[in-house]
């Protein structure tokens, strides 16, 4: 398993975009994939939501158990993943990729953000 270099990750298993335009891409990391299993439910954060660095913004639902989504930034929601509401797996399938989860308008990023190295460190992966 490999953590993409131009990321930055969130200890609770989400990854960071970089910023472009002010709009950064969010989504959960190929580690936190694995560890929920085979996602069958995605509840996303909506197109005008405020969602707030380390607080619950989502649920993804798997067949092993319901985990609450974070965000690793503040900011405004500019867009939500309808392919992923539509098709839960592709988050198992392309976690970085086309199973990327929303995307935020970004007010503040927090400094804590880990890269790659340190978040294969952190995580084990």
């Amino acid at each position: 398993m490999s953590n993409p270099q131009q990321l930055r990750y969130s200890k609770e298993h989400e990854w960071l975009s970089a910023v472009e335009d002010g709009v950064a891409t969010i989504g959960i990391t190929e580690h936190a994939a694995n560890a929920l299993g085979d996602i069958v439910f995605a509840q996303l954060p909506e197109v005008g939501d405020t969602v707030t660095a380390g607080e619950s913004c989502g649920e993804l639902e798997s067949t092993k158990s319901v985990s609450d989504l974070y965000s690793p930034v503040t900011g405004e929601v500019v867009e939500a993943n309808q392919d992923v509401v539509d098709d839960p797996a592709l988050v198992n399938s392309a976690p970085f990729e086309g199973g990327w989860l929303f995307k935020v308008r970004v007010a503040e990023e927090p400094k804590d953000l880990l890269t790659a190295d340190e978040y294969t460190e952190f995580s084990g992966s």
